[in-house]
């Protein structure tokens, strides 16, 4: 797995990066192909954060993890990439490794899950991205993966248009599809 550390407000010794290389390094055992971890480390009102993010395959699996100390955001960062694989394990199989899942390995860290305040009408940052063509199934796996509210796409049932897919309030998810 190849890393890219980034620092944000703090600067973390050779430790910290060996450790969180480590922890996420046997994640590898999953992926066909060799993955690119990018790990962002930040402080934010005493609290530490580590967020993780693995391309591998066309796949995505980010997560956020905010702790008292940066080793336990780490720990809680694998664990939180580790459980979004075994989840979504019958719907990855097909990207994943052969044989990943024959060593069971139960998490010890359980993340809470924090909500993020908005503003209006303020546009505080800008994303560029390549999007592929998938199935509406193949977004919404996607989408869970990233834990976004929604995610777009190109629909290649639909002749590769635009679409994008979305969790709804009331449950299930909606797709809107363009013309």
């Amino acid at each position: 797995m190849r890393f890219t550390f980034t620092e944000k407000k703090l600067q973390v010794s050779e430790d910290v990066r060996a450790y969180a290389e480590k922890k996420l390094g046997k994640l590898d055992r999953f992926f066909k192909t060799e993955a690119d971890a990018a790990v962002t480390f930040s402080m934010e009102r005493g609290r530490f954060i580590a967020e993780a993010t693995i391309r591998s395959g066309g796949m995505i699996y980010r997560v956020s993890e905010i702790t008292g100390d940066m080793y336990a955001s780490i720990d809680s960062a694998a664990a939180s990439i580790e459980r979004q694989i075994r989840k979504n394990k019958t719907r990855l199989e097909k990207k994943l490794r052969d044989g990943a899942f024959e060593r069971e390995i139960k998490p010890s860290v359980i993340a809470p899950e924090d909500d993020a305040e908005e503003q209006d009408f303020e546009v505080v940052r800008t994303k560029r991205f390549s999007i592929k063509p998938m199935t509406v199934e193949e977004a919404i796996l996607q989408m869970n993966l990233l834990d976004h509210e929604f995610f777009v796409f190109k629909n290649q049932d639909e002749e590769d248009k635009f679409a994008v897919v979305y969790k709804r309030k009331s449950g299930g998810y909606g797709l809107i599809e363009s013309d």
